[in-house]
């Protein structure tokens, strides 16, 4: 596994991988990998000969200083990770590398897709988003990019950008991987101490209590309301939103899930860890 510290060394590789007829698969990442990440790997490696891994913590993207501060930092165990799982290169660069000593971004405006839910909770969020995923998707030049669903208002965003400006670009969204217990894998769930780790579980349960209303045609907005009042009454548990949306466009889908493409979403500070989950609405 080569490890690419700058654009000109993955350059050069990635040319190199073409001219042999190779397809380039890419999994962009912040690090802390887990098997949620390790799963996304194993994906591209599935169908692409060269998995390119980025391991980047951007600072563009965090609203909160603190949350920016205090992310874990593991590369040693990532590059372990990532090639266990099949990457055949990880590009680590330094901020440096991406962003030439300016931090500032240009402000995205997709619609919903930027300005609701994660947009409005989180300023400036899908700005950072879009700007390194643009620099990272230019630096690759991949043929697929693997995206996990949990995040799945950042993946609708994600592919917003590819059609724009990456025409070609493949956008796969891979299934949301869960620890045993249901909690939605995040590099966030090791800040979850105490009691707050059994609390987090409650964001799986909603969501699949409405994902129960769906499938019995039942009042889902009820559903939705009576959580809000059960969120309200918990120690520990802050909820910012719960929702039924499309999850391509992120339209609230106010009148029931008939959308095949419906999903509930929920996002919560849980012991003062933020957390996200999704759930989608389809009855199988």
């Amino acid at each position: 596994m080569n490890t690419c510290t700058t654009i000109e060394e993955l350059k050069s590789t990635i040319h190199a991988s073409k001219t042999k007829g190779k397809r380039v698969g890419f999994v962009p990442t912040m690090g802390a990998l887990h098997p949620g990440h390790a799963s996304l790997i194993e994906q591209a490696a599935q169908a692409c000969e060269e998995v390119v891994v980025s391991i980047f913590v951007n600072p563009t993207q965090f609203n909160n200083r603190e949350d920016f501060e205090t992310y874990p930092l593991t590369i040693d165990k990532d590059l372990e990770v990532a090639q266990r799982a099949g990457a055949t290169v990880v590009f680590a660069p330094h901020v440096e590398e991406l962003y030439g000593g300016d931090l500032a971004v240009a402000p995205v405006d997709y619609g919903r897709l930027t300005s609701s839910y994660e947009g409005q909770k989180r300023t400036g969020h899908f700005d950072g988003v879009v700007a390194v995923v643009r620099k990272l998707f230019s630096a690759v030049e991949a043929d697929s990019a693997f995206f996990g669903k949990k995040d799945l208002q950042q993946l609708a965003v994600i592919r917003r950008l590819a059609e724009e400006e990456f025409v070609g670009l493949e956008i796969i969204g891979c299934t949301l991987i869960r620890e045993s217990d249901g909690l939605a894998m995040s590099s966030r769930n090791v800040r979850l101490v105490g009691e707050s780790r059994q609390t987090a579980l409650v964001l799986h349960g909603w969501l699949n209590q409405i994902k129960k209303e769906a499938c019995n045609q039942g009042d889902i907005q009820t559903a939705l309301r009576a959580i809000e009042s059960e969120a309200a009454e918990m120690e520990g548990v802050e909820l910012e939103y719960i929702d039924v949306v499309n999850g391509a466009s992120f339209e609230p889908l106010h009148d029931g899930p008939v959308d095949p493409e419906a999903f509930a979403i929920v996002a919560a500070e849980v012991g003062g860890v933020r957390l996200i989950d999704n759930c989608a609405l389809a009855c199988s």
